[in-house]
């Protein structure tokens, strides 16, 4: 492809997915946050937050624009405070997978279809030669969702540095060491699927997106990537930001939605426990991180984010565009031109710009 028509494409791919315009708000709307006049917005589902500042609320919005973030959405006491940019728009979760596969998890230990006690031998689950040792099989699904299995075999969708830091096969037993693994996370769906006999797109609309409303969410929006090194494919969602906000919302009220406990209340409870140090000094739970002061996030590659703050009652949700489900007809050389010219959000830029929202929060200490 003719190198002026590339740089064309990817113009207006992130023109129009990336820099969509912050509509006019009239004084009520202004007075209740930046609002999208969208039909299909939050806010024709969620009532209006009162009370938060528009002018701390606009910088921070033009910070999420400068760092990189190409939707944002924050809820307070399940009200809608802002949603600004591509909330609709299919991206690829990264990481964030995990938690969402943690949940349903949960919800499948629940029904009765997952025992986390239960040993990868007991499962019958192995891996391409060198195939799993019998101690390493001793793993149990609980260590897989802690992140705590001890078997370091490589892995799909595994990052150079994940390989960098990866110990030897055979360094620690099962549940004797924390290591964030992708085999681990990888497995678990393998396990999943298996125990329920559901592909996991489909297990996710029907007990977790149609029961809290999730509007833009599809089986088929989860994928598997294989990859020769493993038998287990990581599992990525498409999936959009209003959908994640629900995602968070429903983790604020600890699995209850209206009058359904939809993921179990002891999971979340467990879910959101560190049972491992993690490197930023906070903890690592069921497939979430923890931070000292009790909020909690899902994280993806590039700057996905769905954060939850118990003690302010809020969730923030931040993309960054990484693909979308139509660009898998694009040719490559476009694909890797439109990932080279997106900014990722790292994690301290992420911290500053929920301390920016926060701000604008009804009578509220700096976060």
């Amino acid at each position: 492809m003719h190198f002026l028509l590339r740089k064309f494409l990817c113009a207006a791919f992130l023109t129009l997915l990336l820099f969509a315009p912050v509509p006019a708000f009239s004084e009520a709307e202004r007075n209740n946050g930046l609002i999208k006049e969208d039909y299909g917005s939050l806010r024709y589902s969620f009532p209006l937050a009162d009370g938060w500042s528009f002018e701390k609320l606009a910088r921070a919005l033009l910070y999420a624009k400068e760092i990189g973030s190409s939707a944002v959405i924050v809820l307070h006491e399940g009200k809608l405070v802002a949603e600004w940019g591509s909330t609709t728009l299919k991206i690829q979760s990264h990481s964030v997978r995990k938690s969402l596969l943690s949940a349903l998890c949960g919800i499948a230990v629940e029904k009765g279809f997952l025992d986390v006690d239960a040993t990868l031998e007991e499962i019958g689950i192995d891996d391409r030669p060198p195939v799993l040792s019998r101690a390493e099989k001793q793993a149990t699904v609980l260590d897989l969702l802690k992140s705590r299995s001890g078997i370091y075999h490589e892995a799909a969708a595994e990052s150079e540095r994940m390989k960098r830091r990866r110990p030897s096969r055979g360094a620690f037993a099962p549940g004797e060491h924390w290591y964030y693994n992708n085999w681990d996370f990888n497995a678990l769906g393998t396990i999943f699927e298996r125990m329920t006999n559901m592909p996991i797109g489909r297990a996710f609309k029907d007990w977790l997106a149609d029961p809290v409303g999730m509007q833009d969410f599809n089986a088929a929006d989860v994928y598997y990537r294989w990859e020769d090194v493993s038998l287990h494919p990581s599992y990525p969602f498409w999936i959009s930001t209003r959908d994640l906000a629900r995602f968070g919302q429903l983790y604020l009220q600890m699995g209850q939605w209206g009058d359904r406990q939809v993921v179990p209340r002891s999971w979340v409870e467990q879910s959101i426990t560190p049972h491992s140090p993690a490197p930023d000094g906070g903890g690592y739970g069921y497939s979430w991180w923890i931070q000292p002061s009790g909020a909690y996030y899902a994280e993806g590659y590039m700057g996905q984010f769905v954060i939850v703050i118990p003690r302010e009652n809020v969730v923030v949700v931040s993309r960054v565009f990484s693909g979308t489900p139509s660009m898998g007809g694009l040719p490559h050389e476009v694909k890797q031109e439109v990932k080279q010219v997106v900014k990722p959000v790292s994690g301290l830029e992420m911290e500053r710009l929920v301390e920016m929202i926060l701000e604008a929060k009804p009578d509220s200490p700096p976060y």
